[in-house]
């Protein structure tokens, strides 16, 4: 499905970057009008035909708004909140002030329930970013990233790499899930390789029962589950460009285009060094990829998830080619293998050196949070009694250790990092803003702490996160 429409980016009044004082219900905001308006508020999802689900969203839809900004070009963006809680809209790979990141534990002010905040900042970098709900969800599923609130957002700019080149159609794709329920079940089925090596993996193992864990009902591809609403049309010869985005609070994800290949430009927004063609994507939760893929293979063909319970439940979207009336097909993929370092600069290792490191080990603790498991980073939850100082200016590398039988798609705010290690190789030229760590795997990553205050890290797991899963890293 096509989300063209946008909003456009007005002239600005006013320069430079500061956060707006919040407003409560009924009182006037004073200062420039805003270039965006985002409204907060109860919405209708039509996944299919007699399927409508009611969740929280932006503007009346769900996925919001596309917003369309100018790197380096001061916003306003004025979010009204007509729910009865308060929440918190994060600017999701922006480089920018604590005050408007829009996360609690960085000190930003919430939208009031029934009020409403204007946040003011300047948009950088450019690239496809998004923006969504920061609230803790803990035990309700009506909060936080199980609801419908997100929405892409595209920086358009000189650092852009999708604005080179031509392309024929120009697609905004969000993978979902919806109705989340608890289940005792074990639902990963989407791990990134079972033959990636397990430097973490304990050589006693924690027995004890699992916590409960959480499914989703239907799946969608924007608002549309697959079968649903209108293919995706194109022509022989077109070349399509697909911004991806992994919006699920719940689970990693494979993408698959039978007969077709996906090239690879940018992963969360930033180019990579050594674009490739691949046949199988994998997004965690929080990452997006830019790729576009070369019509060449005419026919009606199903573009979703390798997994026939998902894919069946929703995950996926037609694709139609012109003046073909047949019924749609699926292939399944050869392998669903996924390496971030094929996109990297080969045989090079990454410069300059860190200053620092540190080491960032991950634990579970199965039902250490009643029903629920919790995680540890270095020993304790979130908070910790001293957090994690960064010194401010200087290169630091992390070291991710996962010791869990999880794959963990961990998101650093308000900074780019460079992927340095991981699968146990070298790699460099990679910029994320997330990455997924796999079952027992070590990573590493470096980034300059060049954002002043303090940044959150956590994994982009909803229920991990609220159990435990983050930290604060200080400048």
């Amino acid at each position: 499905m096509q989300r063209r429409a946008f909003l456009k980016l007005s002239s600005v009044a006013a320069a430079g970057t500061a956060v707006a004082a919040r407003v409560g219900p009924g009182l006037a905001q004073a200062g420039p009008k805003p270039d965006f308006t985002l409204t907060i508020a109860p919405v209708e999802v039509e996944l299919a035909p007699n399927h409508i689900i009611s969740t929280i969203g932006y503007n009346g839809t769900s996925p919001g708004p596309l917003l369309r900004m100018k790197e380096g070009a001061p916003v306003r963006v004025e979010v009204i909140n007509q729910t009865d809680v308060p929440e918190q809209v994060h600017w999701h790979g922006l480089q920018i002030p604590a005050e408007v990141d829009g996360a609690d534990e960085e000190g930003t002010p919430a939208v009031p329930a029934q009020g409403r905040r204007t946040y003011e900042f300047t948009p950088k970098p450019g690239g496809t970013r998004w923006y969504h709900t920061h609230t803790m969800a803990m035990n309700d599923l009506h909060r936080g990233s199980y609801t419908g609130q997100f929405g892409f957002l595209m920086i358009d700019g000189p650092s852009n790499p999708t604005q080179a080149g031509h392309f024929d159609q120009e697609l905004f794709l969000a993978l979902r899930d919806w109705e989340p329920f608890y289940t005792s079940q074990m639902i990963d089925t989407d791990d990134l390789d079972p033959t990636l090596p397990e430097p973490e993996k304990p050589k006693v193992l924690d027995t004890r029962p699992n916590g409960l864990e959480i499914g989703a009902g239907i799946y969608s591809i924007n608002d549309k589950a697959l079968g649903a609403g209108e293919p995706i049309r194109v022509k022989s010869g077109d070349r399509v460009l697909m911004h991806l985005l992994n919006a699920s609070g719940i689970e990693i994800r494979h993408l698959a285009l039978p007969g077709h290949s996906f090239h690879v430009i940018a992963l969360d927004g930033n180019p990579v060094p050594t674009p490739q063609a691949v046949e199988v994507l994998l997004l965690g939760p929080g990452e997006r990829i830019d790729c576009y893929v070369e019509m060449n293979q005419p026919g009606v063909w199903i573009m979703g998830d390798p997994t026939d319970d998902i894919r069946n439940a929703g995950l996926g979207v037609v694709v139609e080619y012109a003046g073909q009336n047949m019924q749609p097909t699926w292939t399944a993929p050869r392998k669903l293998g996924w390496d971030y370092t094929v996109f990297g600069k080969p045989g090079t290792a990454a410069t300059p050196a860190p200053a620092n490191v540190l080491d960032m080990v991950f634990e579970k603790i199965p039902r250490g949070a009643g029903k629920f498991n919790s995680f540890t980073v270095n020993g304790a939850p979130y908070p910790h009694g001293q957090e994690f100082v960064m010194k401010a200016g200087e290169r630091h590398r992390l070291v991710f250790h996962n010791r869990t039988d999880d794959a963990h798609p961990l998101h650093l705010h308000r900074h780019i990092f460079e992927l340095t290690e991981i699968y146990g190789k070298p790699t460099a030229g990679v910029m994320k803003d997330t990455a997924v760590v796999p079952i027992y795997g070590r990573a590493a990553v470096d980034f300059t702490a060049d954002q002043a205050g303090p940044s959150l890290f956590h994994c982009h797991i909803q229920m991990h996160m609220d159990y435990g899963f983050k930290a604060l890293l200080r400048g």
